[in-house]
């Protein structure tokens, strides 16, 4: 992991599946002269990529992509580099993601909603080595939130995965586990969730912001 060095400008990579999002970050963070973004990338595997690549000082993540998704990308490269600075950004405003985030290893995480000035905060406090949490989000304080919080950072990243329709052997493809550790788990969330099928599982959810519409 590269440390920000006095008077050179702090190296950036962004993640989203977005070019839109993507493009308009690059041009907000690089009107900043202590700001570079060095690249992009479109997903969670192309971000891991390009982190081992470029070295970034601060990686910005967006939790919600293809693949492997945010929450995966984060963990895998908090697990080939333990002091990576990631700050995870996201259309969610549910506090049960700010949990998890922080839990899988992220320095910090934003509301897509917030203004340039929140972003450009955040990657400096970030690339000093302090947390951001952005606030500006809706506290949902509803019975399901609180089930939420009994799943292990493992089921939550299931359970959205399954939330989203995706299948037992797809989810067990893209996390590089066994289709039985999947369904072990599939199962613990269920009985977690007390959740007779998937339409019940989905609607948990969608109420929670943790997946889209």
């Amino acid at each position: 992991m590269n440390t920000p060095t006095a008077n050179l400008p702090i190296k950036v990579l962004i993640t989203d599946d977005h070019p839109v999002v993507r493009s308009g970050y690059r041009r907000m963070l690089e009107n900043e002269p202590d700001i570079r973004v060095v690249a992009e990338a479109n997903d969670g595997e192309d971000g891991i990529d390009m982190y081992k690549e470029y070295e970034p000082d601060v990686m910005i993540l967006d939790l919600s992509m293809p693949g492997i998704g945010g929450y995966e990308a984060l963990r895998r490269i908090r697990a080939f580099d333990t002091e990576a600075r990631i700050l995870v950004f996201s259309i969610h405003n549910c506090e049960i993601n700010i949990k998890r985030a922080l839990e899988a290893g992220a320095s910090g995480y934003l509301n897509k909603q917030s203004g340039i000035d929140n972003m450009v905060t955040a990657v400096r406090e970030v690339a000093q080595g302090k947390t951001f949490i952005d606030y500006n989000y809706t506290t949902n304080e509803s019975s399901s939130q609180d089930l939420l919080s009994l799943l292990s950072s493992r089921e939550f990243q299931i359970f959205k995965f399954l939330a989203q329709g995706f299948e037992t052997f797809k989810i067990a493809e893209t996390l590089s586990i066994s289709p039985k550790t999947v369904g072990a788990h599939h199962t613990k969330i269920m009985s977690k969730l007390a959740c007779k099928n998937s339409a019940q599982l989905a609607l948990i959810a969608l109420r929670n912001n943790v997946i889209e519409p």
